[in-house]
């Protein structure tokens, strides 16, 4: 039944991703769009933790080392809810948008390896913005209007192994893929033609990640992780074209175009620089864990797209730190289910690596932070399968430098199906 279950979701997965927009924040407007943790709801539930951790049931795109600590296939499906409401000094607005947030399949290979394919979103774009002039009066003299949608899709395949005991090491090597668009409509009182920028880009590039985890068991059936993960440098490639003309609004809003000034190529590029991730835990396996988690990457840089053309943002280093954890009162009691539910809790504070000039003077940059408080439940169903709920509160910016913030909560939830697929039949 559980292959049957996973076949139907990967065909309803594998089409919903390349549809959905998941996004609707103002922050999505730099560089690739706004992007995504690439954890499972159990990771996001412990404060983006996963390193250092690993389990023998649970998946972890954190580290593709963890991989060889699978003992059973495991096949993960999960959906974001996220509520925004976005603050400016003046008003507020708010938003809601539901997505897929991965799917992905698991396989041990005897007791020592493993490899788990998957999909996920690594970015998103979705934003709409306005910038009006006005006269002495009080009155509208230009506008300006920016809007883009799109997004990024990661697919990836990890492997992880045990060469010695207590060690794992792990690769994982991903290919991103998707596409962007973006608009600048200029609209003045006494120009009876607006003017309307499009940018129409596909973005494609692979990448390389190389994990490593240590376990060290003490008595009573404690134990100490280490983690650590590094991926290399990688560029995404940005092709297009741009276009540049002239239109009137028709009734409802509609665009008419009228003369087209100009058409261009467009051949860039965003720099990813290497990112390195190191982690401890320490717990008792299916009792309880606690990690600290820190996460950095250095400035990355593009070339040839749109965005260059103005001096609204910049690229700084960015990092995390993160702190969490679970508690499982009694994982075979028989009297409460509620002993058997695992809860999970974590923190983390993020530097965005986003600078954002909010006033118009080039010098005057603001960085962008974001911190986030999490908290989630594992049930329990039949055999090793749960159900993982997740939510996080959160701040994003901030009202200084007439900048933006964000105030967000995230609903998740995932299936994580577990059994043991390739186990020979025994006859007594």
């Amino acid at each position: 039944m559980i292959r049957k279950i996973v076949a139907i979701i990967l065909l309803f997965a594998s089409s919903s991703f390349m549809a959905q927009r998941s996004n609707s924040s103002p922050y999505s407007y730099f560089g690739v769009g706004e992007e995504f943790n690439t954890n499972t709801v159990i990771q996001n539930s412990m404060g983006g933790i996963g390193v250092a951790f690993n389990h023998y049931k649970y998946l972890n795109f954190t580290n593709p080392a963890a991989t060889a600590s699978l003992r059973y296939t495991t096949y993960g499906f999960g959906l974001l809810n996220n509520d925004l409401t976005i603050k400016t000094s003046g008003s507020s607005q708010n938003s809601t948008s539901t997505s897929i947030s991965y799917v992905a399949l698991a396989v041990p290979m005897g007791k020592k390896a493993g490899f788990s394919i998957g999909l996920q979103p690594f970015s998103s774009v979705g934003y709409s913005l306005n910038n009006a002039v006005l006269n002495t009066d009080g009155s509208t003299s230009e506008i300006t209007v920016y809007n883009g949608n799109g997004g990024i899709n990661r697919l990836y395949g990890t492997f992880g192994f045990t060469p010695v005991k207590n060690l794992s090491l792990g690769v994982e090597v991903d290919f991103s893929f998707g596409n962007v668009e973006n608009n600048i409509i200029n609209q003045r009182d006494d120009v009876s033609l607006a003017t309307k920028y499009n940018e129409q880009t596909a973005i494609r590039g692979g990448a390389v990640k190389f994990g490593a985890q240590y376990k060290k068991e003490f008595k009573n059936n404690l134990a100490l992780d280490l983690g650590a993960t590094v991926k290399l440098a990688n560029d995404l490639n940005v092709t297009g074209k741009d276009y540049l003309y002239s239109l009137i609004f028709v009734s409802g809003g509609n665009e008419s175009p009228r003369d087209t000034i100009s058409i261009g190529n467009i051949n860039g590029q965003f720099v990813m620089p290497i990112k390195s991730t190191f982690g401890i835990g320490l717990g008792k396996l299916d009792k309880w864990y606690a990690g600290l988690e820190y996460e950095s990457q250095d400035a990355f840089t593009t070339s040839g797209l749109l965005a260059n053309t103005n001096s609204a943002y910049s690229y700084g280093n960015s990092n995390r730190i993160s702190v969490g954890g679970y508690y499982l009162p009694k994982i075979n009691s028989i009297s409460s289910y509620w002993k058997r539910v695992t809860y999970r809790a974590g923190v983390r504070i993020e530097n965005t690596g986003l600078l954002v000039n909010g006033t118009g003077a080039n010098s005057n940059f603001t960085e962008i932070k974001d911190f986030g408080i999490s908290f989630g439940l594992g049930l329990p169903l039949k055999r090793l399968s749960t159900v993982n709920a997740g939510f996080e509160f959160g701040k994003r910016g901030t009202l200084e430098n007439n900048l933006i913030q964000e105030n967000y909560f995230n609903f998740r939830l995932s299936l994580s199906l577990s059994d043991a697929w390739f186990i020979k039949r025994r006859i007594d």
